[in-house]
């Protein structure tokens, strides 16, 4: 399993990529095989704020719905629309061309409060 250590993750598995005052959040590697096949990815808070460890979406595989949870609070700015016609883009390229929402920080302290790609390791016994 792949654990990135520019990233910063969740107890949720979730992931957090901060560009200045911006952040890209997805699922982490352990959370898609852990879901298997992601068939729907749905997000419709563009333009909201989203209070952390708040449901910002779902994510819908073969065997399962799970819901997706804010790290930081931050307002959506932009869905991964790739994910419209591609969700399996989570399953392949979790860090990558799977995220799934960009936000603004309303913030930047609470992405300290976050894991480390070692304590999340950890945490997933890998």
């Amino acid at each position: 399993m792949n654990f990135p250590s520019e990233l910063k993750y969740t107890k949720d598995h979730e992931w957090v990529r901060v560009e200045g005052n911006e952040a890209f959040i997805g699922v982490t590697d352990f959370a898609q095989r852990e879901l298997g096949d992601i068939v729907y990815v749905d997000i419709n808070t563009v333009g909201s704020e989203v209070a952390k460890e708040e449901v910002f979406g779902t994510v819908e595989a073969v065997k399962t719905v799970s819901d997706l949870y804010m790290p930081v609070t931050g307002t959506v700015l932009e869905v991964n629309a790739e994910l419209n016609d591609n969700p399996e883009l989570v399953n392949s390229d979790p860090y990558g061309q799977g995220w799934m929402v960009k936000v603004s920080l309303a913030d930047l302290a609470e992405v300290e409060g976050l894991l480390t790609a070692e304590a999340y390791q950890e945490l997933v016994g890998a």
